[in-house]
C-alpha cells in the first residue's frame, strides 16, 4: 500500500490493535487502511444482525461481539432508509451506527448487496429492499451514518454476482471513495448458479474489483466454501498484495458456529494465506458468531495478550 499521507498529515499511525477509541476517531480512510496493514494479520471483524432479537436480550449484538475481542463490527441486514439496531439504548433512526460507536469504541461497516438481475441463480432468491441494496445512493446515505467500511457483497440467496459487484463499486466509488473503506467480494455463492464452490472468485475477479476502485478484496476462508483450499486463497492474497490491496478471508457459511477446534483450525490456515483481515459471520446464533468463537479465533491468530487487552481495554481512553 502507499503510504507518507499520515505522516504528512502529522498523525503517527499506531497498528489497530493497539489503537484506543480516542485515536480511532483520529484517523481518516488512509490511517485507517494503513493500522489494519499494520497489524499483521490480526485484525478481526464480527458481523452481526440488528434487526433480530439480541441474544442477550437488552443488550445489542454489536456491544457483545465487541465485549468477546472483535476490533471492528460489520452490521448485516441493516437498511439505511429503515435503519434498527435492537438491544441498543437508541436502536433506531440515523444514528445508529454512531450509537453503535458510541458503546463499543469500534470501527464500524455495513454489508451493501449488488443484486445481479440478469444472473443464472439457483433455488429461492430472495427480494431485499432498497435500503440494502448497492446503490451510490445507499452508499451516501450510510457515508452519513457515520461508517468506516463499506462491504459489497451478498447474503444467501439475494442473486449476486461479481458483474455487478464491479459494477457497483465502480459507481460507488464515484461518491464516496475518498471517504470510506470499499471492500468487495463474495463469501459463498449468494444464489449464483455459476459462480459457486471452486468458482465463486477467480484472479480475473480480483482485478476487475480493484480496478473499480476496492480497497480491499473479500475472499471465502479456506475451508468454508467446497474445493476453496488454503493454496489457492494463498495465490489470491499474494495476487492482491501485489496489487497494493489487503485482503479479507471471511467465513460466511454458518461455521461461525462450529466447535472451537474448527475455528481456530480455520484461523490459522486464514492466517497462512497471509491475509490482512478476518472475518467471522452472524449465524452463530441468529445474528451473531458464538461469542466463545469469537474470542478463540481472535486468541488464534494475535494470542491472549492482545485478544484479552481489546476485551478489557476501556472504550473511553
Amino acid at each position: 500500500m502507499e503510504s507518507g499521507l499520515s505522516q504528512e498529515a502529522g498523525i503517527v499511525v499506531k497498528r489497530l490493535i493497539d489503537c484506543n477509541t480516542s485515536e480511532i476517531k483520529t484517523y481518516g480512510k488512509r490511517e485507517k487502511l494503513e493500522a489494519i496493514a499494520a497489524s499483521e494479520g490480526r485484525v478481526l471483524v464480527s458481523e452481526v444482525i440488528g434487526k433480530l432479537q439480541p441474544m442477550l436480550m437488552s443488550t445489542s449484538n454489536a456491544e457483545l461481539a465487541a465485549a468477546f475481542g472483535a476490533d471492528i463490527l460489520l452490521l448485516n441486514m441493516l437498511d439505511v432508509h429503515n435503519p434498527v439496531f435492537n438491544g441498543l439504548p437508541d436502536g433506531t433512526g440515523d444514528e445508529v451506527v454512531r450509537e453503535i460507536k458510541k458503546h463499543t469504541g469500534r470501527l464500524v461497516g455495513i454489508n451493501l448487496e449488488p443484486v445481479d438481475p440478469n444472473a443464472e441463480t439457483i433455488g429461492a432468491i430472495e427480494a431485499i429492499s432498497e435500503g440494502r441494496r448497492a446503490t451510490a445512493k445507499t452508499a451516501l446515505k450510510a457515508v452519513e451514518m457515520g461508517v468506516d467500511l463499506i462491504v459489497l457483497t451478498g447474503n444467501p440467496g439475494t442473486g449476486v454476482s461479481n458483474t455487478a459487484i464491479t459494477e457497483s463499486l465502480r459507481n460507488i466509488r464515484e461518491v464516496v471513495g475518498d471517504e470510506v473503506i470499499l471492500i468487495a467480494g463474495k463469501m459463498h455463492a449468494a444464489g449464483s448458479l455459476k459462480e459457486a464452490g471452486e468458482n465463486l472468485i477467480k484472479i480475473s475477479d480480483i482485478d476487475a474489483f480493484v480496478v473499480a476502485g476496492a480497497d480491499v478484496i473479500l475472499l471465502p476462508a479456506p475451508g468454508t466454501v467446497p474445493g476453496i483450499t488454503t493454496e489457492y486463497i494463498r495465490e489470491c492474497v499474494m495476487h492482491i498484495h501485489e496489487m497494493e490491496r489487503l485482503a479479507l478471508t471471511a467465513i460466511g457459511t454458518s461455521q461461525e458456529g462450529a466447535d472451537a477446534q474448527t475455528i481456530r483450525q480455520i484461523a490459522l490456515m486464514c492466517k497462512m494465506t497471509g491475509t490482512d483481515m478476518h472475518h467471522i459471520g452472524d449465524a452463530g446464533f441468529p445474528g451473531i458468531a458464538l461469542p466463545e468463537n469469537i474470542m478463540d479465533y481472535s486468541i488464534a491468530i494475535k494470542g491472549k495478550r492482545h485478544t484479552y487487552n481489546r476485551m478489557a481495554r476501556s472504550i473511553r481512553r
